[in-house]
């Protein structure tokens, strides 16, 4: 039996408001020691992602007099790729290798969160693949 995203997958996301400050989503991805985190709606669908790269463009648009001010709507990245939750886990691994992309939320049928994987998570298949031979 091939193997699926459900099985690596985390369940546990931490996630993002598109109305919540700017600043705010840099110290929550910092406290929460993540590069990332999807942004979902009031419904739990994701809108967005945003990652310490969007948000170094606090720095790059600043004036060195202060910070620019937002919410994380406006720094965001909208385009986001998804997947299901009953993916194949080695499709998933080649995804990674050709997108620069550290972790795909993985939504229901409704684009609600479910939760996420990451290159690491890919690392935890390959080990149990392993183990089985």
């Amino acid at each position: 039996m091939i193997p699926t995203v459900r099985e690596y997958m985390d369940t546990v996301v931490h996630t993002l408001s598109p109305d919540d400050d700017i600043h705010e989503a840099v110290c929550f991805l910092l406290d929460k020691h993540v590069t990332g985190a999807p942004v979902v709606d009031a419904d739990g669908r994701v809108v967005g992602i945003i990652t310490e790269k969007d948000c170094l463009r606090l720095l790059a648009l600043g004036d060195g007099e202060g910070l620019p001010e937002g919410r994380v709507s406006d720094y965001m990245s909208q385009e986001v790729i998804t997947i299901p939750q009953g993916m194949n886990i080695y499709f998933v691994a080649g995804m990674f290798l050709r997108d620069v992309i550290r972790r795909f939320p993985v939504v229901d049928g409704d684009g609600k969160l479910i939760g996420a994987i990451t290159r690491f998570d890919i690392l935890r298949a390959i080990r149990a693949n392993r183990a089985r031979h």
